[in-house]
């Protein structure tokens, strides 16, 4: 997989500290990327200033700067759409808050040299974790064993088979982006690379590869329903999913009962506050009623 190319593609709003180490580290690979494209969402810390330094453009870190911040969804579709537009093998996708370990990218495209009669997969993801090494509670990914054959033979390989995973170093195929669209930009923040992954995961194999590393950088290892007002997007996002082209039929009750459970849980983050119940009923609302993306 030596000669596979590979175009990173980050998003980022607001952030550069931590984007010029997101950077660093995609730059550092013991396996470097043929491109580096950074979608600015509308930044307004200097991110802009940052990126036309010859300090990145001199390593090919090229820049796509939207007019207005269109948040995760729509800068991780602006940035794939143009990524894909061109001669890459692989997009590596991730946000400015994700930062790599130095063989993260070997290990994932490594991966392909041990599948070993396995399906060849559209899809690799690194394991996230947060800086305390566990997993990063936000980027769990969704095991998939509806073939369990498959799956023992993939786990004795060091992988493990999914259905679903987040963007924070995710390696995707241009040829499944192709064949099923970007992400879709409606979503804004969360889910919209659960939407995604699961309409390419659906009919084509992926994989989490153990042994790529990516730290997820956030202030807290926190869970969706500790985000506050935020929190309508989940509900929102996940009624649009069970509403949606990605599940299959059977995958409906577990996503109604993973929405279900996960409004449970932020009720009782929030101690059952009236704020909590009208930011759930705004989401299942507008879950119900507006047009999915």
């Amino acid at each position: 997989m030596s000669d596979a190319r590979v175009c990173a593609v980050v998003v980022t709003y607001n952030r550069r500290e931590l984007l010029v180490e997101c950077l660093d580290a995609i730059l550092g690979q013991t396996r470097p990327v043929e491109q580096v494209l950074v979608v600015d969402n509308a930044s307004t810390d200097g991110t802009g200033a940052l990126l036309r330094s010859n300090d990145y453009v001199s390593k090919g870190v090229e820049t796509l700067s939207l007019a207005s911040n269109e948040g995760s969804s729509g800068g991780f579709h602006a940035g794939m759409t143009e990524a894909t537009s061109r001669d890459f093998d692989w997009l590596w996708v991730m946000d400015d808050d994700t930062v790599p370990e130095a063989s993260a990218l070997a290990e994932l495209l490594n991966a392909m040299d041990r599948l070993d009669g396995l399906p060849e997969p559209s899809i690799l993801a690194s394991k996230v974790v947060w800086t305390d090494g566990k997993v990063h509670p936000m980027n769990r990914p969704a095991p998939h064993a509806r073939d369990i054959d498959l799956f023992m033979a993939a786990a004795e390989r060091g992988l493990v088979p999914i259905r679903y995973n987040t963007f924070p170093s995710l390696l995707v195929r241009t040829g499944a982006v192709r064949r099923h669209g970007a992400p879709r930009k409606g979503y804004w923040i969360w889910a919209d690379d659960i939407d995604f992954t699961q309409r390419i995961l659906k009919d084509e194999p992926g994989y989490v590869v153990a042994s790529s590393v990516a730290l997820h950088k956030t202030k807290t290892p926190h869970s969706p329903q500790e985000g506050g007002a935020r929190f309508y997007y989940a509900v929102r996002n996940g009624l649009w999913i069970l509403r949606g082209d990605t599940l299959r039929g059977s995958e409906r009750i577990g996503w109604t009962y993973l929405v279900g459970f996960q409004i449970g849980q932020f009720l009782k983050y929030e101690r059952f506050r009236p704020s909590a119940f009208l930011v759930v009923l705004r989401g299942l609302r507008d879950g119900v009623l507006k047009p999915r993306p």
